[in-house]
């Protein structure tokens, strides 16, 4: 049986009225602020957003859903039939940073993150529902299973969050796993300045290949020699037996730093 195009794009709408009323509580919408939601379906959480008073730019790919978003005419909302990985946050806010909410399919959830990061300038904070393994991996901490380099990138700008689980039932069509609803409050400033940023995602995306093996093996695999890998530790503080998922955001910075901008001896 061929399956219908909402169902290939992963939607399942919220329906759950006291999860929606929670939703609102974390983005916490004022009068001022510009609130961009990502996929926003048939507006359940869209006009819950609107009687708030800030203005919302509901942003949804499936044209077939944008009369739903459409039916009332609203002064503080507008609705853009576009794909959101294709978007630039920078175009709707002007004055201050804006606010990203959405429950976002796991197919988009990586790559709409990672563009949060890059356009992470003109954001004040995130709120959106994820599935529960990728919602804890964003926040996760060393020394945890979780923790990836989403979590560290993360840490770096912004304060996550994991706020509540949702359950299935709350959803239709119902999907296979648990949600958990994410908030990502900006950092004034980074806790730590990295050079070539995206070198380093790199880095950490390489590093992570094979967590289950020690972090000089991988760091071997990157042709990076005994005695750089020795130095480097000594450098920051790692120990030998370490794991990639043992190491700080602090560590992995200096490492990196190390490995990469500090000269070599002859």
């Amino acid at each position: 049986m061929r399956k219908s195009k909402r169902k290939t794009q992963g939607q399942h709408f919220l329906n759950d009225r006291g999860t929606l009323q929670r939703i609102v509580e974390v983005i916490d919408p004022q009068p001022e602020d510009v609130i961009i939601e990502i996929g926003a379906g048939k507006g359940a959480l869209t006009f819950c957003l609107v009687k708030k008073k800030a203005h919302i730019i509901a942003i949804e790919k499936d044209k077939s859903l944008i009369p739903y978003l459409k039916k009332q005419e609203l002064a503080n909302l507008t609705v853009l039939a576009l794909d959101a990985l294709k978007v630039k946050f920078k175009d709707f806010v002007q004055e201050k940073p804006g606010k990203i909410v959405g429950n976002l399919p796991y197919v988009i959830s990586s790559p709409l993150l990672f563009k949060v990061l890059e356009e992470r300038d003109f954001i004040s904070s995130c709120v959106f529902l994820l599935q529960k393994e990728f919602a804890q991996r964003l926040c996760a901490g060393p020394g945890t299973k979780k923790y990836a380099p989403l979590s560290i990138l993360f840490h770096n700008d912004f304060i996550t969050r994991l706020h509540f689980l949702v359950p299935a039932s709350s959803f239709s069509p119902p999907p296979r796993v648990e949600s958990a609803l994410v908030s990502l409050k900006k950092r004034n400033q980074p806790l730590f300045s990295i050079p070539h940023q995206e070198q380093f995602v790199r880095f950490l995306k390489s590093v992570f290949q094979s967590r289950r093996k020690k972090l000089s093996n991988n760091l071997k695999a990157l042709e990076i020699s005994s005695s750089r890998i020795r130095d480097a530790y000594l450098s920051c503080g790692i120990e030998e037996k370490f794991r990639p998922e043992q190491v700080s955001l602090s560590q992995f910075v200096s490492l990196y730093t190390f490995l990469y901008d500090a000269p070599q001896n002859p």
